[in-house]
């Protein structure tokens, strides 16, 4: 494949990418999902997360292309999970503001668009500098690091591979509408934690539970989300797996990394 590299946030930039690929289909995986940093710095988190989506749309209008659009669990308040597709989203914080602002629109846009909504999605990466709920707590408790961790936000982790899929299916199939594509375990966050430290033999004592109220982020997260993923798995064929499936995959990967 061919690499190049673009600030999303910049119309000249994206204009120039789109002209030397000349594309039929771009699947959009980019955005400031920071959440605290998206509350405390508004400006950077609208230019990424809104107006950078305004120039793929006039881009894809020039070539024709299919538009598939990455959002977030983050749409929706976290009152009444988990949510289907046709679920009202109600934003709590800036970040998801941006990111519904973003849909909107997508979806007022006259393309062939398609929004694949996600929730934590963990695996391995090239770049390990970057990390996911996995890999943050195997290196936290591998490093006896303290880790204070959330007991009352409920989530389903997503194995980078299974959302993959997901957008090249919906790029192969030409699908359009809006799929809610996710992990089919919904567990606590510090459940997920303890059960990545148990898949690795490690020391749970590390984890300090803390709720939300305690933890006083800068941003509001929804308590509880999760989705129903029938529509993805009728259209998309999608087949997530297991969060112990996705551990077991994430820690082949892992040996396979050291090995190269």
């Amino acid at each position: 494949y061919q690499y190049m590299s673009c600030d999303i946030g910049d119309a000249e930039q994206v204009a120039e990418l789109f002209e030397a690929f000349e594309p039929d289909c771009i699947i959009n995986t980019a955005a400031m999902t920071n959440v605290d940093a998206c509350e405390n710095d508004k400006d950077k988190a609208h230019r990424l997360n809104v107006s950078a989506v305004e120039y793929m749309i006039d881009n894809c209008k020039k070539y024709g292309a299919h538009f598939i659009h990455l959002s977030t669990d983050f749409v929706f308040d976290g009152e009444d999970g988990p949510y289907d597709e046709e679920a009202e989203p109600n934003p709590q914080s800036h970040y998801s503001k941006t990111k519904y602002e973003g849909e909107k629109l997508l979806m007022a846009s006259g393309l062939d668009w398609c929004i694949i909504r996600t929730i934590i999605i963990y695996g391995v990466v090239d770049d390990m500098q970057r990390s996911n709920l996995v890999l943050w707590t195997k290196s936290s408790l591998e490093q006896g690091k303290d880790i204070n961790v959330i007991t009352d936000q409920f989530r389903a982790p997503t194995l980078s591979e299974d959302l993959a899929q997901a957008c090249v299916s919906a790029a192969m199939k030409k699908a359009t509408g809006v799929y809610h594509v996710a992990g089919p375990d919904i567990m606590s966050i510090i459940d997920s934690v303890k059960m990545v430290a148990d898949f690795f033999g490690l020391d749970k004592k590390y984890i300090h539970p803390i709720t939300t109220a305690e933890l006083n982020q800068a941003a509001k997260r929804p308590l509880k989300t999760g989705f129903i993923i029938d529509k993805a798995k009728r259209d998309l064929d999608y087949k997530p797996h297991s969060f112990l499936e996705g551990l077991k995959f994430v820690k082949q990967q892992l040996a396979e990394k050291e090995k190269a």
